[in-house]
């Protein structure tokens, strides 16, 4: 049965990004230079350690994103955008982004669409579900979006990537989510990362 499912790379202190985002620094003061080279090592520097993880992550068959995920352009879309990836991101899926400010869908190569979506994130998930098909859905993120998911009760599985360091401020995972009971499906411990997961109880 099909699932909506989150993956958040956070913080041993729950922290998904630092401070001071920008272009230039896409994950803020994260301890590091901002580029989240701190955060998501173990993506790259020890991929094949983790290829269970990342092929997990590739599996949905349709994504949701908040806009600050997509990228660091503010209020009306004033310039081209089309998210940090290149022209040829690693969905291959239909890709739906929050949003305030209408535009058109933006295909890319590789079968990545990007549809921005102005009217919230039970709308988002319905369209995500209705691409999906019989596939999972995934909210991949910031942390604010992933906490309005979690707060209205939409994620079915969270999948934390715990990375051995602390930031004490920043967008932090959990804020303003009501209590949630978790079932903890699995854990395993990597060199640069612990995966946990968890079943959201209803």
């Amino acid at each position: 049965m099909s699932k909506v499912t989150c993956d958040l790379t956070v913080t041993v202190d729950g922290y998904s990004a630092g401070h001071h985002q920008s272009e230039e620094r896409p994950f803020g003061d994260d301890g590091g230079d901002g580029t989240g080279d701190r955060l998501h090592a173990w993506m790259f520097d020890t991929a094949e350690e983790n290829r269970a993880e990342l092929d997990r992550m590739a599996a949905a068959k349709a994504f949701i994103m908040g806009r600050n995920m997509f990228g660091p352009v503010r209020g009306a879309w004033d310039r081209a955008w089309n998210g940090w990836w290149g022209e040829d991101p690693p969905f291959r899926a239909p890709v739906f982004v929050l949003t305030h400010h209408a535009r058109e869908p933006q295909p890319m190569k590789g079968g990545t669409t990007y549809h921005f979506v102005t009217d919230g994130i039970a709308s988002a998930l319905e369209r995500a579900r209705a691409a999906a098909g019989d596939g999972d859905v995934a909210v991949h993120g910031g942390a604010t979006t992933v906490n309005q998911y979690l707060a209205a009760g939409l994620i079915d599985e969270l999948r934390l990537h715990v990375v051995p360091f602390s930031l004490g401020a920043g967008t932090r995972l959990f804020e303003g989510v009501p209590p949630l009971e978790l079932e903890q499906v699995a854990s395993r411990s990597a060199t640069r990362v612990t995966h946990l997961t968890y079943r959201v109880v209803r």
